[in-house]
């Protein structure tokens, strides 16, 4: 794909799809560039298209129309379902896995057996469908453990349980009662690891990895990361204090490559954004999940680093020539703190009128659920908005993201105050 005046359209309407727009908006190459639904912030930036990205048959007849050049899937469930395999059903080109390969996030018990497989590390585990079997199990296991749903659940699939009586109710949940659905029938009971938790995302094009800048997501609702999980409250970049110099080779040796190695020997090749959840331990790097997207929020913290032309890394994906490119990455710290909804993650209250987002200086704010009615911004999701700051200082840049946090204002607001703090306590180098 190696043209001018190209049309581009971005799947999606979260953060992370926010992100992508503002990066690919920069771009010479493209001359048109579309986001679909897409969200009020991305005005300006794309042409917004009023198609769900549940109707994945509309959308791949309405690029195949429009003579789309390239389509970038954001989220991770048009993937599993399946986005990927009706665009190239068209000769659509298109950045994603299929939906054999993006079993990696949509199947836990997929991603671990594929690992035990391929010798990745990752915690011990076990698999369940029967709940009596289960109890067993956490009867007698060691605690705490983690209990994963197999399927997507929105960021409610993963518990850690500090006891028998909480991986009991759990079980019941799950597999029992089946609060999750689909998604609950099938769980995976696996050893909790200890240690310090990273992003590490790469892109593939089917034999290639290349692995961008690792980040730090925080993923509990409250400071302290207590509270419960959710999609992701705040993330900074890079995070190469947390990773000390002999492992990023591990990492991406032992873990990327090696799984990109594994799907394609498994005749699952494997291409498009790679996200890889690790925990740090004292026993080396160990997978906590693999992820089949760009990761959000850590897109927000990662792309506005990154000075080489995001279409120009797509075109080498593309073309199978991901082995000559090498990204520059600007040598500082981005922060991005995630405003939510009360009541987020559970039951989220929208439709409140929110304040401040206009006429923020130095911060790019990257929308996530916003609604627009006339000339005013609601409410309209679980994560509102991430408030992202880049500086050549790490603390400037996170004092940046807070100062537009204090100036953004909805009702029910609610924000955690210590993103980044397992950087803080480090030395903040940046390549």
């Amino acid at each position: 794909m190696k043209a001018e005046d190209l049309k581009v359209l971005v799947v999606g309407s979260g953060g992370r799809e926010h992100a992508l727009v503002w990066k690919l908006s920069k771009s010479k190459r493209i001359s048109h560039l579309y986001a679909a639904p897409g969200n009020p912030g991305m005005k300006g930036l794309a042409q917004l298209v009023p198609i769900s990205t549940k109707d994945t048959y509309m959308l791949a007849e309405w690029a195949k129309h429009e003579e789309i050049d390239l389509t970038v899937v954001g989220p991770e469930q048009p993937l599993v379902d399946g986005m990927v395999d009706e665009f190239e059903a068209r000769r659509l080109a298109i950045i994603g896995p299929t939906k054999r390969a993006a079993q990696l996030e949509g199947s836990k018990a997929f991603a671990k057996e594929f690992m035990r497989r391929n010798n990745i590390p990752t915690a011990s585990f076990q698999i369940f469908t029967d709940t009596s079997e289960a109890l067993d199990f956490v009867r007698e296991a060691n605690y705490p453990l983690v209990i994963k749903a197999d399927g997507l659940a929105a960021g409610k699939g993963v518990v850690v349980v500090d006891s028998v009586a909480e991986a009991e109710e759990k079980i019941n949940q799950f597999l029992y009662e089946g609060k999750l659905g689909e998604a609950g029938k099938r769980i995976v009971v696996e050893e909790f690891l200890n240690g310090e938790e990273v992003s590490v995302i790469a892109l593939s094009d089917g034999r290639h990895v290349k692995t961008l800048i690792p980040a730090i997501d925080h993923k509990r609702l409250l400071d302290g990361d207590r509270g419960p999980n959710t999609g992701g409250m705040g993330a900074c970049a890079p995070a190469f204090s947390l990773i000390r110099e002999r492992q990023l080779p591990v990492i991406e040796e032992e873990i990327l490559e090696r799984t990109i190695w594994g799907m394609w020997r498994e005749g699952i090749p494997y291409k498009g954004f790679l996200y890889a959840g690790l925990m740090l331990t004292e026993r080396g790097p160990k997978v906590l999940e693999f992820n089949c997207r760009l990761g959000d929020p850590e897109a927000q913290a990662i792309l506005p680093l990154l000075k080489t032309d995001l279409m120009h890394i797509f075109e080498a994906l593309l073309d199978g020539e991901l082995d000559v490119i090498n990204p520059d990455w600007e040598e500082k710290h981005c922060a991005c703190v995630v405003l939510a909804s009360e009541g987020y993650p559970e039951n989220p209250h929208t439709g409140r009128e929110i304040s401040g987002l206009n006429g923020l200086e130095g911060v790019l704010p990257f929308f996530a659920g916003v609604a627009e009615k006339g000339e005013r911004y609601y409410t309209a999701g679980g994560r509102v908005v991430g408030l992202t700051a880049v500086d050549a200082d790490f603390d400037k840049a996170l004092n940046k993201a807070y100062a537009a946090a204090e100036k953004v204002n909805f009702e029910g607001k609610q924000y955690r105050h210590d993103i980044g703090y397992r950087l803080t306590a480090k030395t903040r180098v940046a390549r």
